[in-house]
């Protein structure tokens, strides 16, 4: 069958690989339907993201069918509709056994650290999969996108009675700003994209958007009864601004690094320290996030068909896949139909 992989950064190979054996008695074979391509995926190709290793086939956010599971699978079966959590975790090390499945000791993402869903069928294991009856393909393959802002949100603490700045524009602040919206928490979001702006305010209905200034600190104060925000969710993976945003927190604040950088973070201590900042770092999701998003999206609480702005072929995704990096192209979300 065939399969995309990036050799390295900026060199695509087209495989032909077997088919998968029949799974083991914890795992379900998979055929995947869509793929969602995020920044990981483009920092990836870029040689920008830390983690990514080479050669690799890309694709982690995933709306998959079940064709097979092994004989201890109780909770899918062939024909079920899923969305996949690529995280896996080894359920043996410190962190997962007290819960942190999400930064497992041994973690390996798919299409990250091993191979992901740019092919047509892979094996994984059974409890990676959450099963929705009701969405479509190109929804369960959004899921693991929100599941990273949900998990963001849920490390700030945001509470209804707080400000929130989003910095980063991008599908992981987009993420979330899905679920800083569903606090209650007055939002707001700053890019330097001002058409990424706009899609927040006309299509995402964020009342408050802002570009960096010089006069950025009366701008927030001005949004924030005088004083900074909250909590400040950084989701640029851009050094200066995560070195930038140690001063954007009021006192008491909340700043969570989403985003990732090879770069040093840098900041003068004394400017955090003074109001007693707490830092935050959110990597990935738990699985009980997995849940809560299919239900939001099936009740309606989360729309995800502003989300989707370009789609290709998997046939076509390696002559596309270039513009995908060009912030001109106006790319909010892209997907891939790998099989129908």
């Amino acid at each position: 069958m065939k399969a995309l992989s990036l050799a390295e950064p900026k060199h695509w190979q087209r495989l032909d690989i077997p088919e998968p054996p029949a799974p083991g008695p914890e795992d379900a074979v998979v055929r995947v339907s869509h793929v969602g391509i995020c920044g990981t995926d483009l920092s990836g190709y870029l040689g920008k993201m830390p983690f990514f290793s080479y050669p690799r086939i890309p694709g982690h956010e995933l709306g998959v069918e079940v064709v097979a599971v092994g004989s201890d699978v109780k909770n899918v079966e062939p024909g079920d509709r899923c969305a996949v959590e690529p995280y896996i975790n080894c359920r043996q090390c410190y962190a997962c056994k007290r819960g942190h499945t999400n930064c497992c000791e041994k973690h390996q993402t798919l299409g990250v650290h091993c191979d992901g869903g740019l092919r047509p069928l892979f094996t994984v294991p059974a409890r990676k999969l959450h099963i929705s009856r009701q969405l479509r393909f190109e929804q369960l393959a959004l899921v693991e996108t929100l599941a990273i802002g949900c998990h963001a949100v849920d490390r700030s603490a945001l509470k209804a009675d707080e400000s929130c700045l989003i910095i980063g524009a991008g599908p992981i602040g987009l993420s979330a700003l899905e679920f800083a919206k569903l606090t209650g928490a007055k939002v707001i979001v700053m890019d330097m994209n001002a058409g990424r702006l706009e899609f927040c305010r006309n299509t995402m209905g964020v009342q408050h958007t802002l570009q960096p200034s010089e006069t950025l600190d009366k701008e927030l104060r001005d949004l924030t009864d005088g004083h900074l925000p909250d909590v400040v969710i950084d989701a640029t993976g851009s050094s200066a601004s995560m070195s930038a945003a140690t001063n954007l927190i009021t006192h008491a604040g909340r700043l969570v690094y989403v985003g990732i950088t090879t770069d040093e973070v840098k900041f003068r201590h004394p400017l955090f320290h003074r109001p007693e900042g707490t830092l935050l770092c959110s990597r990935n999701a738990l699985s009980a996030d997995f849940a809560r998003i299919i239900s939001l999206i099936e009740a309606g609480r989360i729309d995800t068909d502003p989300w989707i702005t370009h789609r290709t072929s998997f046939d076509d995704l390696i002559e596309v896949f270039p513009s995908f990096t060009k912030p001109e192209t106006g790319v909010i979300k892209a997907i891939v139909e790998v099989g129908a």
